[in-house]
């Protein structure tokens, strides 16, 4: 009999959904309309939990479960998993760590270079028909050069240093923040955020900092001045997003690039009418390269635990 799993959340690559309902007995929980009581009727069955990071799993259904052996994280957010519960029962929680590198440094520049240049506020004028009606150069603000900028990158993990070696192709001189300095890193390491933020044209939000909140705050948005730009990649809650509307609104910052908020999938309205920012719906590592890597890592994660090793990817066993 094949492996029960249970699927909080979707994996969008049909070759990965494929090959997991040919190892397993795959449950999707998030098609059902009455949860309690699917889970009443197989949680005895689960094994294994397939998960996103935004959606985890919660200590109330893992109590459901027990059985279950392995939490596969499709994403690199462990956040909304309890991590000490789950080492205390035995359970392996994975993540899809190293899979995302790439295209979420790609946004991360992606997002710089469309809010310095007006990308997509200039799109949308000539999308509108205005750009006829207002043909003059002038009609348009002029935008700010990317090349060059001074750029602070907080957390220099994977994708930080991946934005840092994609930033300084661009000639950007670069400088970081962590828990601490890294000797390998050949770029400044600057201890203070605020102060990191006061040296930085542009200041990008790389770090997991799972149990963080609010990090950048109105001083911090102060420091990187009226001529600052924030990109955001990393998640929602490092940026307290009232000071950063007040912040934006008032002309304190010049524009902002985000891609995760606070309480997704709901963004402040603010940001919405906001010509100086581009928004995404936390599609950073939306593409069909990474996420059919992601889904390869959550069925070697699967196997591995279920066949009795050690997951690769394992945070708690």
């Amino acid at each position: 009999m094949k492996p029960g799993i249970l699927q909080l959340s979707p994996i969008l690559i049909p070759a990965i959904n494929e090959r997991l309902e040919v190892l397993y007995n795959v449950h999707r929980l998030f098609e059902q309309a009455d949860k309690d009581a699917f889970i009443r009727e197989i949680g005895g069955s689960i094994r294994g939990v397939i998960s996103g990071g935004h959606t985890g799993i919660t200590n109330a259904l893992m109590d459901q479960l027990p059985n279950l052996e392995v939490v596969a994280i499709n994403g690199v957010g462990t956040d909304a998993v309890d991590l000490r519960y789950s080492r205390r029962r035995g359970i392996a929680v994975t993540a899809t760590f190293g899979a995302l590198t790439e295209d979420v440094a790609d946004l991360a520049i992606g997002l710089l270079i469309a809010t310095c240049r007006g990308v997509a506020s200039g799109d949308r004028i000539v999308r509108a028909g205005l750009w006829p009606t207002h043909p003059h150069p002038g009609a348009i603000p002029l935008s700010r050069r990317f090349s060059g900028m001074r750029i602070g990158i907080v957390g220099m993990g994977r994708v930080g240093r991946a934005i840092a070696t994609r930033a300084a192709a661009f000639g950007c001189p670069i400088s970081y923040t962590d828990l601490h300095a890294m000797e390998d890193l050949p770029y400044g390491f600057v201890p203070d955020l605020r102060q990191l933020a006061r040296d930085s044209d542009a200041l990008v939000l790389a770090a997991s900092a799972d149990k963080a909140e609010g990090i950048v705050d109105a001083a911090v948005l102060d420091a990187l001045g009226r001529h600052g730009y924030l990109v955001n990649i990393a998640r929602g809650k490092l940026v307290n997003e009232a000071d950063l509307i007040a912040a934006l609104e008032a002309g304190r910052i010049a524009g902002a690039g985000l891609d995760v908020f606070v309480d997704e999938p709901n963004v402040p309205a603010q940001l919405l009418a906001m010509d100086q920012v581009v928004l995404q719906a936390h599609r950073a590592s939306a593409t069909i390269e990474t996420r059919t890597a992601m889904g390869k890592m959550v069925l070697a994660s699967l196997a591995q635990a279920l066949s009795g090793q050690r997951p690769e990817h394992s945070l708690t066993t």
